[in-house]
């Protein structure tokens, strides 16, 4: 929810790379253009025809009032504004051809930018996500690429299309006169020295305004899915909730508005400067045209060469205000690409063979926070096919103990083998294709039966589905819905009931044939006929495993091989029910707390 606690328990973020310089960012987003170098040469011809034909226009006006219109010459003024025609025709054309192949390219990039960075995020460890909040993550993979969609391209391409038509047109316009050609381009200093001042600032405008629109979405995210809405409701947080929401969008438009309005005075002052070099190639043109040294088309032709010298140095500098703006995107995105995950696989990694399931802990110490330590010096033996229960305390260790065997973190010292293997020295996904975990709160895609049970097995077949799910007491539920199988969970499986869910995600693990099985039981809030019903499911689902089971109920303490009993993350007790009340230990002062109620309830139903 929004009121998220910071510090305590929350692991620390893998390792996060320093911010880098504007002079690496820049060949580094370059490189994504590297694989469709062929089409982007076929955008950067397009680009200088363009800029070479451009030029053309203000000779034919030239010649049209010099020497057409004077000398009374229809033919070729018929030729010449025909020519001015067919310039622009050519023009558009090439126009269309650059902006499908530039398009192209760029929606090519982004679709290559996007997949690297979910991939990447798919490769990283729990404990990143533990650390950073969801929105902030769909911000960087949706905003932050959205917002940099035309810069590799359209920017670059500008910035040649600009620099080509500068060269060109200063050329032909020195060829006509180069004293009035050093008049007007005196003034280009004052469209190129305060738009480094002005980039500065809008990058830092624009990565202050992503972390803002993160901060939202994150809001969004946590108040608007099903859990947060629910919590929101019950507490009667809606008010709360709308006003920290009006914050974070205030503080949004505001950032906006801001970097809207950065460098408008700049630009509006290169606007007035672009009516001043005109005018002065009027005022003294004219004076040369009445002394006979000029003529009126050379004028006109100037001032239109003008134009198509101002025009691409504004451009210029804006393209320079807008890189540098998502140049704080590109860092964005880069800093997540550049996060290492504290989960490596070793080069030398093999894959696991079919194992038999011997879960083994030598002296294994983890700390979520430096100095905290989950599990401290554990050591613990499960034998192939045993079941065995967790017990102990709230914040003992046990949940830390379930992670650490499919390696969702490795341990700070010491070693957990599978079989006698260091999992370390094998490949991740060989180690976790033993393995399958049953959560307490089991989560399920807003699809439907079919696809969320795919998830175990993706090739399975309506036959295994309906097997898995017979085994997992569901099948006949599933059978009396109008769509049957086919039938939509909907968010995160809120159609379903507890039991109904716990069940389905006990079919899934079937589906799986997992050999080593990870759950945190999750029918101590359940009514007494969905508990007998996942209790039977368990019964073959746990049938020729190893299991480890965070236990909560009396009934799975009394059904374990092996009862490990954690306090303070160490290993303080192991044996049987029988063995460890004998002991007279913390597990008898646990049963008499939490057990003893459920024993006799579980003794007056078998009476029954």
């Amino acid at each position: 929810m929004a009121y998220r606690m910071h510090g305590g328990d929350l692991p620390q973020g893998p390792h996060r790379p320093v911010r880098e310089s504007a002079r690496t960012i820049v060949p580094r987003a370059l490189g994504y253009l590297l694989p469709y170098w062929f089409p982007f040469l076929f955008i950067l011809l397009c680009v200088l025809a363009i800029a070479g034909i451009g030029v053309l226009p203000p000779l034919l006006v030239r010649h049209i009032i010099d020497e057409a219109i004077p000398e009374k010459h229809l033919s070729l003024l018929y030729i010449l504004a025909a020519a001015i025609v067919g310039i622009a025709l050519v023009n558009g054309l090439l126009g269309v051809l650059q902006s499908y192949l530039n398009n192209m390219v760029s929606q090519r990039i982004m679709y290559d930018l996007r997949n690297e960075l979910y991939t990447h995020l798919q490769g990283l460890s729990l404990r990143f996500f533990t650390a950073n909040r969801t929105g902030e993550i769909m911000s960087r993979l949706n905003n932050d690429v959205a917002g940099i969609q035309n810069t590799v391209t359209s920017s670059l391409l500008s910035i040649i299309s600009d620099f080509a038509t500068v060269v060109i047109t200063l050329t032909v316009m020195l060829a006509l006169d180069w004293k009035l050609t050093l008049l007007g381009i005196s003034l280009l200093p004052l469209f190129i020295i305060p738009t480094r001042l002005v980039g500065r600032r809008r990058r830092q405008l624009r990565r202050e305004t992503q972390r803002a629109r993160a901060d939202l979405n994150s809001h969004m995210e946590e108040t608007l899915n099903i859990s947060g809405f629910l919590l929101m409701k019950v507490f009667h947080r809606e008010p709360a909730e709308a006003t920290r929401f009006r914050a974070h969008s205030q503080r949004l438009m505001r950032l906006e508005i801001l970097q809207g309005l950065v460098g408008r005075w700049f630009f509006m002052s290169m606007g007035l400067f672009s009516a001043i070099g005109p005018a002065l190639i009027y005022l003294w043109g004219g004076r040369l045209v009445i002394q006979e040294a000029l003529t009126i088309g050379t004028i006109v032709a100037f001032v239109a060469y003008l134009g198509r010298l101002y025009g691409p140095v504004s451009s210029l500098a804006t393209v320079y205000v807008d890189v540098q703006a998502a140049l704080a995107l590109f860092e964005r995105i880069f800093e997540y690409l550049d996060t290492r995950s504290d989960i490596q696989e070793s080069p030398s990694a093999r894959a696991l063979p079919a194992i038999r399931g011997a879960i083994e802990f030598e002296d294994v110490s983890f700390a979520y926070v430096p100095g905290r330590y989950a599990l401290k010096d554990f050591t613990a033996r499960i034998e192939a096919g045993q079941m065995a229960a967790l017990v102990g305390p709230s914040g003992a260790g046990k949940t830390t103990f379930t992670h650490l065997l499919p390696r969702l973190y490795d341990p700070t010292s010491g070693v957990v083998r599978l079989d006698g293997v260091d999992i370390r020295e094998v490949t991740l996904p060989s180690l976790r294709s033993h393995m399958g975990v049953v959560t307490q709160e089991p989560f399920l895609f807003h699809a439907s039966i079919r696809e969320n049970l795919l998830y175990g097995k993706a090739d399975a077949t309506q036959e295994e589905l309906e097997a898995a799910c017979q085994s997992a007491q569901l099948h006949e539920f599933i059978a009396r819905l109008p769509e049957g199988y086919d039938t939509v969970v909907g968010e995160r499986g809120y159609r379903l009931s507890g039991g109904e869910k716990q069940r389905l995600a006990i079919a899934r693990a079937l589906l799986k044939d997992p050999r080593v099985l990870v759950m945190d039981e999750a029918t101590s809030h359940l009514d007494s006929l969905a508990e007998s019903l996942i209790r039977a499911a368990l019964e073959r689902l746990l049938a020729g495993r190893t299991s480890v089971i965070v236990a909560q109920r009396l009934s799975t303490i009394l059904r374990a091989d092996v009862i490990l009993v954690i306090d303070q993350g160490k290993l303080v007790e192991q044996g049987d029910h029988k063995e460890l009340l004998a002991r007279d230990g913390l597990y008898a002062q646990l049963y008499e707390t939490q057990f003893r109620q459920q024993e006799d309830e579980l003794l007056a139903s078998r009476r029954l």
